[in-house]
């Protein structure tokens, strides 16, 4: 497997990280932690150098309109792959579909929908289509192709590649009484992520903020229910963006 470098601008600690578990725990949890992972050193090393300058001290108002947009900056599609999932459910529980979108070199190239539930909750929505995003991942991974998952959830991602671990650890049991919810999905995915970890970046999205990904695979995952779908189905093309963020959403 070709070594991968990993560029952390911002972080516990910056630099160029050639293995993915200590370039995680930098990035980890850190608010405004931007990062990206390249083929090679000269590649990486290029782009570290020309990271952004840092921003001037604004006011409260100019410091938020500046903060959505670099979330905006940050979420944009920047690697060969990028997938975005999201989950809905109405009510919260109830009727429940998974929604993707993903990008090739930064163009939109297929939305998927559906994993339709008439009993699921938000959660396990968002477990659904975080799990369809490594499978594709793992297909695109085999290809040689950087590939960035993007989720709005935050508990889905630390179940996925946080929380699981001390849980396999005890026998797939929480520290406190009571079950894991949604544990056979988390365990399908969490196997997955721990296969492939090394090779994929993921990283939280902010939800509604205008991001194109996040507001496309949100509105597929409301067309899920709307349409009650079982199965996980590609939306056919073409692809009329307007009209998908005309739908309703979640």
């Amino acid at each position: 497997m070709a070594t991968k470098y990993y560029v952390i601008w911002a972080g516990r600690q910056t630099g160029i990280f050639t293995d993915w578990p200590t370039a995680k725990a930098q990035v980890d949890g850190f608010a405004g932690a931007r990062y990206k992972s390249f083929k090679s050193r000269e590649e990486a090393e290029s782009a570290f150098k020309h990271r952004p300058a840092p921003q001037k001290a604004t006011s409260t108002k100019a410091a938020s309109k500046t903060d959505t947009q670099a979330k905006l900056l940050a979420a944009k599609p920047n690697s060969d792959i990028d997938i975005y999932t999201d989950g809905g459910c109405e009510p919260n529980p109830g009727e429940a579909g998974s929604g993707i979108a993903v990008y090739k070199t930064g163009q939109l190239d297929q939305l998927w929908y559906g994993l339709y539930h008439p009993d699921g909750t938000n959660n396990s929505a968002e477990l659904n289509a975080l799990y369809q995003a490594l499978l594709l991942a793992k297909k695109y991974i085999a290809l040689d192709l950087q590939v960035h998952i993007h989720s709005d959830s935050q508990y889905s991602l630390n179940c996925i590649t946080n929380w699981a671990y001390s849980w396999k650890a005890k026998g797939w049991k929480r520290k406190t009484a009571g079950d894991i919810k949604n544990l056979t999905i988390i365990q399908q995915a969490h196997a997955l992520y721990d296969e492939i970890k090394e090779q994929v970046t993921i990283s939280h999205v902010a939800a509604h903020i205008g991001i194109e990904g996040n507001e496309l695979a949100d509105r597929m995952s409301i067309y899920a229910i709307d349409v009650k779908d079982s199965a996980f189905t590609r939306y056919p093309d073409p692809i009329d963006v307007d009209a998908i963020l005309a739908l309703r959403t979640g």
